[in-house]
């Protein structure tokens, strides 16, 4: 019996207006989806045929309903019983997605596989709240940066390497880390000045922007209750959202 075919698709940031027309495509002609909570509504799930088994392995902070291996394991097991799997998951999948891993084993097991990117968050939240991340004036280099690193990750973040590297950084997953990331970047050196920005729940109506510096980020996060989803921007462009902010205005 033939193999199937895996497509890894990335949902985007929320919005599903934001979905790319390929991964539009793949939905309506999956047999097997299988998907995670963040950035993956009932309506992009509903693109997909009524007849699609739909499985659910999505994790959140500190709770992990099914582990990386065994969602990897169960991508490998649909696809060898034929038909188009569908792996979706919000943002792009190569960008902290761990699409990398699931590709890795699909390439060693001999199982065809095909990459849909989306729109990373790294990207759009800030957009939406206003800030470009690069700006001929402020910034002509990016890092996006994992705030959340597994506990068998072999490469540690070197905060202050990287803010000493690029003029803008954006961190993923970092609202339970904030104070740690701070705590290292100004023993490090870095400015108490230097302006940040954390875009919560970007592209959803509820989104909101705060926007600090490096200084009081974390006493105003505290203060305002912001909360996962979020994205962090540390760089002069983070200041522009208080003038270019075009979907939510910045909070106080």
């Amino acid at each position: 019996m033939a193999y199937g075919k895996v497509f890894l698709v990335g949902a985007g940031p929320g919005d599903p207006q934001l979905l790319t027309i390929k991964a539009v495509k793949v939905l309506k002609e999956a047999d097997v989806v299988i998907y995670d909570r963040l950035g993956v509504g009932e309506d992009v799930l509903c693109l997909a045929p009524e007849r699609a088994e739909r499985i659910f392995v999505g994790k959140r902070t500190g709770l992990h309903e099914v582990p990386q291996d065994k969602i990897t394991e169960l991508i490998v097991e649909k696809a060898k019983q034929g038909g188009k799997v569908v792996r979706l998951k919000g943002g792009d999948p190569f960008i902290f997605g761990r699409g990398g891993e699931e590709a890795e084993a699909l390439a060693e097991q001999g199982i065809e596989f095909e990459v849909v990117p989306g729109v990373s968050s790294a990207v759009v939240a800030p957009a939406y709240a206003g800030i470009p991340l690069t700006h001929r004036d402020f910034a002509a280099s990016v890092a996006i940066i994992t705030g959340h690193r597994a506990g068998d990750a072999e490469k540690p973040v070197d905060w202050v390497k990287i803010a000493n590297a690029v003029d803008t950084m954006v961190i993923l997953m970092g609202v339970e880390s904030l104070e740690g990331i701070v705590g290292k970047l100004l023993a490090g050196g870095i400015s108490p000045d230097k302006p940040v920005a954390m875009v919560e729940s970007g592209t959803y109506p509820q989104q909101r922007t705060l926007i600090a510096t490096l200084g009081t980020i974390v006493k105003q996060a505290q203060e305002n209750q912001i909360k996962p989803p979020s994205v962090i921007v540390i760089g002069e462009v983070a200041t522009l959202g208080r003038k270019l902010a075009w979907f939510k205005q910045p909070l106080p």
